[in-house]
């Protein structure tokens, strides 16, 4: 859009007649959130409170739609580019759309190095997760967060890196981030009520296993209570004692949109705990993307 026009349509805000003001709001919403400094330029010159208000409900529609603009393409990304990463820094953006993305690659980062430092080739796969267990677990001091299990701020990565506090669906992702970029083979479990990750490697699963066992998955991995490490086993004799089925559901690897969604449905839940509508319907509007 031309600035001349932009300008003019933005001056019309502090129009009283509020069908003018539903044209100007239509045409604006068109435009991208490139938009919002202009806006927030207007509100800081106007003395207007009816224009102000209707600025921020028009800048806070822009930047949920670049949220769902942005959550649409990382869903449609083919798999083998799709970065889980972005996908859990585009949750953080529909609460925080000026999050700064640097720090908060930086502050994984930092964790991240410390704990390859401690990594060698020698190492197995189980020493590999029970040293980046330690360092997440024991001297970073992530946790779930039970006393505010409902509080928003568990699912925004942001905020879990700022007060090692989080879901048992965030940390987890959180936990296959990291262990990704420390190159272990890591997946997300669909596991009843609380997820898993599975270190998944067919050749040593076979060694171990034998014929006995038809899966890929070498063991699995509890973020939720600091990386207890649990064998196929295990995880079958729970499942079947709670009548679980089918039981491949539940213990093979699902996708990382799922485990996206999964974060969104908590959030979902959370707003709804508080009595949050608005927010809680601009999440199932997200949530739609996933079922398309």
């Amino acid at each position: 859009m031309e600035k001349s026009k932009l300008n003019a349509l933005i001056n019309l805000l502090e129009d009283p007649d509020n069908t003018v003001f539903k044209l100007v709001e239509k045409e604006l919403l068109k435009e991208s959130n490139e938009i919002i400094p202009v806006l927030e330029e207007k509100w800081e010159t106007s003395f207007d409170v009816n224009c102000q208000e209707r600025i921020e409900n028009l800048i806070q529609s822009l930047q949920f739609k670049e949220t769902h603009n942005k959550l649409k393409l990382w869903i449609n990304t083919n798999s083998k580019q799709r970065d889980l990463f972005t996908g859990f820094w585009i949750v953080d953006q529909f609460q925080y759309p000026d999050l700064n993305l640097l720090s908060i690659q930086l502050k994984i980062e930092n964790i991240r190095k410390k704990i390859w430092l401690e990594l060698n080739n020698s190492l197995t796969l189980l020493e590999k997760t029970t040293i980046l267990n330690h360092f997440l677990f024991n001297i970073n001091g992530f946790s779930v967060n039970h006393s505010n299990k409902n509080s928003s701020q568990n699912c925004f990565l942001s905020q879990i890196l700022d007060s090692k506090k989080g879901n048992p669906i965030s940390l987890s992702i959180l936990y296959i981030i990291l262990a990704r970029q420390l190159e272990l083979p890591a997946f997300f479990i669909d596991f009843p009520k609380n997820p898993l990750v599975a270190i998944v490697e067919p050749e040593l699963a076979r060694k171990v296993h034998g014929s006995s066992l038809d899966s890929d998955i070498l063991f699995y991995i509890n973020p939720s209570h600091k990386g207890a490490i649990t064998s196929i086993k295990e995880i079958e004799y729970h499942l079947k004692k709670n009548d679980y089925k089918p039981l491949h559901h539940f213990t093979e690897p699902k996708s990382d949109i799922l485990f996206i969604q999964r974060l969104l449905e908590s959030l979902e839940d959370s707003y709804q705990s508080l009595g949050m509508i608005e927010k809680e319907e601009q999440i199932q509007k997200l949530l739609l993307l996933f079922r398309i």
